[in-house]
C-alpha cells in the first residue's frame, strides 16, 4: 500500500496538485504503514492513519493519495469491534473526507459527501459481516467440542458398564473355583490343581480385558500396541467352558446356519449370555443351564435358561444391580427386545432377540423386561 501510494503521489502534478516533497512522503508512509499492526491495535492504527491524512490534506496535497490505509483500517475496526464503535470511526472518516473537500475547494461537495458515505457504509457493513461470521464460527466450534465431550462421556459410560460385565463374570468364576480348591485341597489334589489352573487362566483373561478397557479410558497413545479384539459369538464356547469349570453344567445349542454378524450385535449377544450365566452361577444353586442361539434370516435369538432355584429376592432386590440394566441398555442400543424372569416350570430364563440387518436395527425396537 505504501508503494502504490508513493507511485500515485508522483502523479500529483499531472492532476493539478503540488508535487510531493520529503514531508509529504513521511505523511504518506504514516498514513499506510501502520496497517500492518491493525489486527493487534485497530483503534490506535485508525487514529494514527487519520491524523496523518488530516496533516497531509491540511498541507494542500492531493487527498486521494492517503485514502487506502484509512479504508482498510476502518474495515478492520468494523470486523473486530462493536457496531457503534465502527460507526463512530466511519463518522470520523467521513468528516476527514468532507474536510479534504473543503480545503481543496472542491466544486461538488455533494459528490464528496456521497462518496464518503458510500465507502464508509460498505466498509462498515462488510466488516460487520466478517465479525458475525467469526462469532458464528466460534459458536459452531464450541458446540462441536461440547458434542464431542458428550460423546466421549457416553462412550466412557458404556465402557464402564462393559467393564462391570467383564469383572462380574470373571470374579464369579474365580470365587467359585477358589472355594472348590479350598474344599478339595486335601481330599482331591488333582481337582484342586485344576481349579487353581482355571483361576489362573480366568484371572489372566480378566486382567487383559481390564487393561484393554482402561487403556480406552485413558488418552489414546498412538504408539501403544494394538488391543485384542472384543469377544464375539465365535468365542462363546470358551465362555461356556469357563462356566462349566466353575461348577455349572452348561449346554450350548445352535439352530440355523451360523454366519458373521455386525460386531456390535455379536458383542451384545455375547455379553448378555455372559451376564446370564454369571447370574446363574451365583444364584441358581445346583442347576443345569442351557444356551441356545437361533439364526433367522433377519434376526438372532439368544435364550439362556437354567433349572435352578433362581435368585433370592431378599438378597437381590427387583430391578437392582447393573447387570440387568446393562442387558436392557444393550438390547435397546441395537433395536432388540429382551425378557428376563422366572419360568413357569421352574428356573430362570433370559431371552434376547436382535435384528441383524441395518434396516431392522434402524426401526429401534424397545426392550421389554420382565421379572
Amino acid at each position: 500500500m505504501v508503494v502504490v501510494a508513493v507511485l500515485l503521489g508522483q502523479e500529483s502534478r499531472s492532476q493539478g496538485w503540488p508535487e510531493l516533497d520529503a514531508r509529504a512522503y513521511v505523511l504518506v508512509v504514516l498514513a499506510h504503514l501502520p496497517v500492518a499492526l491493525r489486527s493487534r491495535h485497530p483503534l490506535a492504527v485508525f487514529t494514527v492513519i487519520e491524523a496523518a491524512a488530516v496533516g497531509f490534506v491540511t498541507l494542500g496535497y492531493w487527498p486521494v493519495v492517503c485514502t487506502f490505509g484509512a479504508m482498510l483500517a476502518l474495515y478492520t475496526v468494523a470486523s473486530v469491534r462493536r457496531v457503534r464503535i465502527a460507526l463512530a470511526c466511519a463518522g470520523c472518516m467521513t468528516a476527514v473526507w468532507v474536510y479534504a473537500g473543503v480545503v481543496s475547494h472542491s466544486p461538488s461537495m455533494a459528490s464528496v459527501l456521497g462518496q464518503a458515505l458510500l465507502y464508509c457504509s460498505v466498509l462498515v457493513w462488510f466488516g460487520h459481516l466478517a465479525r458475525r461470521t467469526a462469532e458464528l464460527t466460534r459458536q459452531l466450534g464450541a458446540k462441536q467440542a461440547e458434542r464431542a465431550r458428550r460423546a466421549v462421556a457416553e462412550e466412557r459410560g458404556r465402557i464402564a458398564r462393559e467393564l462391570h460385565d467383564v469383572v462380574a463374570h470373571h470374579m464369579s468364576v474365580i470365587s467359585v473355583q477358589a472355594g472348590l480348591a479350598r474344599f478339595v485341597f486335601d481330599s482331591d489334589p488333582g481337582k484342586a490343581r485344576g481349579a487353581l489352573g482355571t483361576i489362573a487362566d480366568t484371572s489372566g483373561e480378566a486382567l487383559e480385558e481390564l487393561r484393554r478397557m482402561l487403556q480406552v479410558l485413558r488418552e489414546e497413545d498412538p504408539e501403544a500396541p494394538a488391543r485384542a479384539p472384543m469377544p464375539t459369538l465365535a468365542r462363546l464356547g470358551e465362555l461356556v467352558d469357563r462356566v462349566r469349570a466353575g461348577g455349572l453344567p452348561v449346554d450350548l445349542a445352535v439352530q440355523g446356519t451360523a454366519r458373521p454378524l455386525p460386531p456390535g450385535v455379536e458383542l451384545c449377544a455375547y455379553r448378555v449370555v455372559q451376564e446370564a450365566l454369571t447370574n446363574a452361577l451365583k444364584h441358581a444353586g445346583p442347576a443345569h443351564a442351557r444356551v441356545e442361539l437361533r439364526y433367522a434370516p433377519h434376526e438372532l435369538t439368544v435364550r439362556v435358561t437354567d433349572d435352578g432355584e433362581g435368585a433370592d429376592p431378599a438378597r437381590v432386590p427387583v430391578g437392582s444391580g447393573h447387570g440387568l440394566i446393562g442387558m436392557r441398555e444393550r438390547a435397546k442400543l441395537y433395536g432388540g427386545t429382551i425378557s428376563v424372569g422366572p419360568r413357569s416350570e421352574g428356573g430362570y430364563e433370559v431371552r434376547l432377540t436382535l435384528p441383524t440387518s441395518a434396516a431392522e436395527r434402524g426401526r429401534g425396537g424397545t426392550p421389554e423386561t420382565e421379572r
